[in-house]
Formats: C-alpha cells, structure tokens, sequence
C-alpha cells in the first residue's frame, strides 16, 4: 500500500467495519502497521471482529455506534483523537439495503438515506477536522454503489442514497482541492457485485461476485494512481460493460428517452446493440 495515506503511524477510521469490505479493509491497514478505529453497530460481529485484529496485534479500538448518529459519531472523533495516532484514513463504508418503493415505504426512504447517505456525511464532518489540522497527507473514501450512477428500477430508495453519495462526494473532491494548505484528498468507491453479508445473507458464495478482499485491493491499486472514481469490475462484469451501461444513463438525458429507458420495452434491443 504506497499512498500516502495508508502509512505505518497513522490511523484508519472505517465504518461498517465489522464485515465485508469494511473489515477486509481493517485487515489491510493494520497489516501495514496502522492503528485502526472500527466503528459499526455494537453487538457479536463487531466484537468478534476487534478481537480477531488484536489477535494480529494491530493497534485496535472499536465504537459501536450509530452512524446515523451525528452526536455519537462526534464523540467516537474525539475519542479516537485522544487515543490514537493521528488519522489519516477516514472511510465510510456503512451501508444498508430493504426493499423500497418511490410511492409508500417511508420508513424504510427514511433508515436508508439515514445510514447511506447521513452516515457518509456524518463521518466526513466529524472527523474531518482532526485530519486536516495535522497537516499530513490523508484520504477520505466513501463507499457509492453503481445503482447510484445507472439507477435500476427496483430499490429507488437505495438508489437515492447512493446518488447523494456520489454527489456529495464530488462536491467534497472539488472543495478539498481548492482548499489552501489541504493535504486531504477524497475518493469515490464503486464496488462492484461482492460476496457480503448483506448481497448474500445465506452465505452462499455466487462465481460472478468479488471478495471483499479483492475489491480492497481494486480500491488500493486506484488510491496510489490517484483515482477519484473507483469503479470496481467483478467476476460478471468488466469496466467495458460498465462504461456502455453508464453512457446509456446519461444518454437518456441527451437523447431525450423516457426515464430508465434500459427497462423500456422501446428501447430494450436498442440498449441491447450497444452491448
């Protein structure tokens, strides 16, 4: 791990930490001697996961917090600030996913857009300030989803929340860069199909999906290149195949198609030639 940020004598701070991409990201920066703050719902896995990196000897501390919870996500900062080494790697990476629909379904527009979009705005605010008054090089990295970019019908809910990732993510690259003495850079990730808890609650691993571990190494290959947008393939599907499926999306808009015209039975073999 060469950038610059992911260095022996810094601190990583995850969420969702305890599983998946988290956790597998945990592993790695203690591997190459970071102290790392896992943050994720209190409970067996978060628990079982701080002892399996002790285990290791890494540096290790656990907040079992709310990300949704900017007041908890304050003070799991400021613990960390007494605690640790200084933070260098802020990623948020809880998400979760229910079925929704765009009419009814409140609660769960209201829990999803909670923890995947508040959750990432929440951990860049509270913690940011403590990695940028160090002055080190740092990165902040959140956790978008492709169904944020394309859209697919089926879960607008999550849909949305990855979206407003996206965004503010952008926005948040744009201000950083032109942020005087700022040695914090901001970064997109975009996994592709990996075998989690929450893609695969059976834990029956599926031949087209990453593992976790993969798509950390995916995210660390793009960090040293300097990617802003980290857009994972997978076993199913390559960036090619992605790149037509994200030009469709946009090209709704310039061609003047119906909305999510991919699902239009007008334009099902014209998105079908494409390919």
């Amino acid at each position: 791990m060469t950038h610059p940020a992911f260095r022996s004598g810094g601190t990583a701070v995850i969420t969702g930490a305890a599983s998946g991409i988290g956790f597998a990201a945990a592993k790695r920066a203690a591997s190459s001697g970071m102290a790392v703050l896992l943050i994720d719902l209190p409970g067996n896995r978060l628990t079982h996961a701080t002892n399996e990196l002790r285990t290791s000897g890494a540096q290790v501390r656990s907040a079992g917090v709310d990300v949704s919870d900017f007041d908890a996500m304050k003070r799991a900062a400021e613990h960390a600030a007494a605690d640790l080494p200084p933070i260098t790697v802020v990623m948020n990476n809880a998400g979760m996913g229910q079925p929704s629909k765009a009419v009814g379904d409140m609660e769960a527009w209201q829990r999803i857009m909670s923890v995947n979009f508040w959750g990432v705005l929440n951990g860049t605010q509270a913690f940011f300030p403590l990695i940028e008054a160090h002055g080190e090089k740092a990165a902040i990295i959140n956790t978008g989803s492709k169904q944020g970019i394309t859209t697919p019908p089926g879960n607008p809910a999550y849909n949305v929340s990855k979206a407003a990732v996206k965004t503010y993510t952008e926005g948040l690259a744009h201000e950083l860069r032109n942020r005087e003495n700022c040695a914090v850079s901001a970064h997109l990730l975009i996994p592709g199909w990996v075998h989690t808890a929450m893609t695969a609650p059976s834990g029956q691993k599926n031949p087209a999906t990453w593992t976790a571990e993969q798509t950390v190494n995916f995210m660390l290959e793009s960090l040293e290149r300097g990617d802003f947008y980290i857009l994972c393939p997978d076993n199913e599907t390559p960036r090619s195949l992605d790149e037509r499926r994200i030009a469709w999306a946009a090209g709704d808009i310039i061609e003047n198609r119906p909305a999510l015209s991919r699902w239009h039975p007008d334009w099902t073999e014209a998105f079908k030639q494409t390919l």
